[in-house]
């Protein structure tokens, strides 16, 4: 059996989404698959790739082929560079995209929120005091050089 990695259109007309499945390769775009590996969506700004690693590289090293667009979304995720045993980001991406997985808003307002709340934990705890300080003669009326 011939297996692919591809994606598989979902979503409302003109709303599409995919899915990044192993599927076998005589089979239809939305036909039959064998696993889900990920997920894209190219409509949000910027577009959202979940992929997981781990499955996607076991498919290929099990002799999957991509899809060209697939193989782009690999390299974006560092899949690829895992399956070639290369460093990740060496892979030659025209402009590596920031975090793949998302971030959920609610999910990033909370830890800004438990940030905010540490940051004034530690300055309730820890009050700044000032240092005496020490008058030191000075040097011209003494006389004496201060090294």
């Amino acid at each position: 059996m011939a297996v692919k990695l591809r994606l598989m259109r979902m979503g409302k007309k003109k709303q599409p989404t995919y899915r990044v499945v192993a599927a076998d390769s005589r089979k239809a775009r939305n036909g039959r698959i064998i696993e889900a590996v990920g997920f894209y969506d190219p409509r949000r700004d910027p577009s959202v790739i979940e992929i997981d690693n781990d499955k996607a590289v076991g498919w290929l090293r099990n002799g999957a082929q991509p899809t060209e667009r697939v193989e782009k979304l690999l390299k974006i995720t560092g899949a690829w560079d895992e399956f070639k045993g290369q460093p990740a980001g060496t892979s030659g991406t025209a402009a590596p995209v920031a975090p793949v997985a998302p971030v959920e808003e609610a999910a990033v307002e909370e830890a800004a929120v438990e940030e905010a709340a540490v940051e004034e934990a530690a300055v309730e705890e820890a009050p700044v005091e000032e240092a005496p300080v020490e008058e030191a003669p000075a040097a011209e009326d003494t006389g004496e050089v201060q090294a």
